[in-house]
């Protein structure tokens, strides 16, 4: 399997059980069609059958249109592939009330936005390995100077983006406040990847700090009317 063997070129990937040997692919594929079917029957019988077709869709958008196609397809893999890897949110959502809300397909544009530029600072370190993987990363297709362009870019959407649950009183000046402190973080690194390589994994890593404080200012926020009325 093309997946497979193109995985163990990988440094970053290649202790993993299944690159290393260590697994049979056959094992992992029954024990991931288990595991999902018996996923798709928790969440019909004890959730609702929107969750489990949503999830399945992202499932199979996941490991399937993306890992087996996108990834070696086009070096927008990231950008498309991005909607699978943004959907729990949505999921969570419909969990809770059965229905997709927009403040949920709010939530979703937010993780896509934010995925390229973090994905892309880990390209841009780890592209000698993409291109003897032959993956066409950004980097590796278009060019570091591309990728840093593009990242800069995505950030400053990110930022715009991370305004709208504000702008549309799904939260309010705490997560306002924190949103932008955040993406100036977030810009700052970003520019600091315009002038170095050597930024990439220090970019990389401040993303993943930065969507954890985004989704946890957005819970504190919901919480703070709750927090007054127990004080008054």
């Amino acid at each position: 399997m093309w997946w497979i063997s193109t995985s163990t070129r990988a440094w970053r990937t290649r202790n993993r059980p299944l690159p290393s040997g260590h697994l049979r692919p056959r094992s992992c594929i029954l024990f991931a069609l288990a595991l999902g079917a018996l996923s798709m029957v928790i969440l019909v019988a004890f959730v609702n059958t929107l969750t489990a077709v949503l999830t399945f869709l992202s499932l199979i958008g996941y490991a399937v249109v993306y890992t087996m196609y996108l990834k070696r397809a086009t070096p927008q893999n990231i950008v498309i592939g991005g909607a699978a890897g943004a959907a729990p949110p949505v999921l969570g959502w419909t969990a809770v009330t059965g229905e997709v809300d927009p403040h949920a397909l709010l939530l979703f544009l937010i993780i896509f936005v934010w995925t390229p530029p973090h994905f892309w600072a880990l390209a841009i370190h780890r592209r000698s390995e993409y291109a003897e993987a032959d993956i066409p990363m950004l980097p590796v297709t278009h060019g570091v100077a591309f990728t840093r362009l593009q990242v800069l870019l995505y950030t400053l959407l990110l930022v715009v983006v991370s305004v709208l649950p504000f702008v549309t009183h799904m939260s309010g000046p705490l997560y306002l406040a924190g949103a932008l402190l955040l993406g100036a973080g977030f810009l700052r690194h970003a520019l600091r990847l315009m002038r170095s390589d050597a930024a990439a994994m220090p970019a990389f890593g401040y993303s993943i700090v930065y969507l954890m404080g985004l989704f946890a200012l957005l819970l504190v926020d919901h919480y703070v009317p709750l927090i007054r009325s127990l004080l008054a």
